[in-house]
């Protein structure tokens, strides 16, 4: 039977830090309900103008004409991975599903014979990915300081990501993210940027347009900015299911500490009787031998 000075204070290391993942559960939920709103907001113009580049995208279509973030390279051999998870733990599986999920796409490409290259944004995915896959590393994009995700963040990003697809050093870019459903909820996501690929519920609609000047150079000037609204859209996910996942870890581990005090204070409890009814016999076996 444990201690009593010992089980004493597991209990008071539990309570204390039961109160921390208590004040963090708060802290993430408060966060949570800015970060979803962003996320939120940011859907319909992300989805609008991912239409307005369908539509351009289906006259233009896939000719010699048409820009080079449209048409590709004409090859499919080397893949650029961008990896987006959090700086922080203490998110339940929040990163490693992200990590997971590229994994599988790693595997798959390295099994097809593909190059992959990886370029991670977010200290945990670095962390998860560098041990198997770090001899393919390019580069690694560090948001710690930023207090606040903007579109310039995602704008940074994504000017290297062209500048690099415009050197020739890869065929075919995917965004790994994850996208918020709900606290409980977050779906691991692989999203190709490069060359544009273009979902069939995100074509525009049946209105015809005159454009000036043309459909290329239109495309030409909107697909950098696609790419880069396309990762500031991930980014956003990625901070709405990071508070809602660390928001549900803490509540787990606020009800994990819980009922470890409960079952430790019961242990507490039996000990001290035992050692309370061990003195009364002492005490009873003296006085009887007196």
């Amino acid at each position: 039977m444990a201690n009593l000075k010992d089980l004493k204070n597991r209990i008071s290391s539990v309570k204390n830090t039961r109160k921390i993942t208590k004040a963090m559960q708060m802290v993430a939920a408060a966060k949570l309900r800015r970060a979803q709103e962003s996320a939120e907001q940011s859907r319909p113009y992300a989805e609008r103008f991912m239409g307005v580049l369908s539509g351009l995208a289906a006259s233009v279509g896939k000719s010699e004409g048409a820009p080079k973030l449209l048409r590709g390279t004409g090859e499919d051999q080397v893949h650029l991975l961008v990896v987006m998870t959090a700086e922080r733990g203490l998110c339940g599986g929040f990163n490693s599903n992200i990590a997971k999920r590229a994994r599988a796409h790693i595997a798959q490409l390295q099994e097809a014979g593909k190059t992959v290259k990886i370029l991670t944004v977010g200290k945990k995915g670095r962390d998860q990915l560098k041990r198997d896959f770090g001899d393919v590393f390019i580069d690694h994009v560090d948001l710690t300081e930023v207090k606040r995700v903007g579109y310039s963040d995602a704008q940074a990003i994504a000017r290297d990501v062209v500048v690099r697809f415009d050197a020739g050093e890869f065929d075919v870019a995917t965004l790994f993210y994850s996208k918020f459903v709900n606290v409980v909820t977050q779906v691991p996501t692989a999203l190709q940027v490069i060359p544009a690929a273009f979902e069939e519920e995100t074509e525009a609609d049946s209105t015809v347009y005159d454009y000036e000047p043309s459909e290329e150079a239109i495309l030409s000037d909107l697909l950098p900015r696609g790419v880069a609204t396309q990762i500031f859209s991930a980014l956003l996910e990625n901070g709405a299911s990071e508070q809602g996942a660390r928001m549900s870890a803490m509540d787990n581990a606020t009800r994990n500490a819980g009922d470890m005090i409960d079952k430790l204070t019961i242990e507490f409890n039996r000990s001290r009787q035992a050692v309370i009814t061990n003195e009364l016999i002492e005490i009873i076996s003296g006085a009887e031998a007196l």
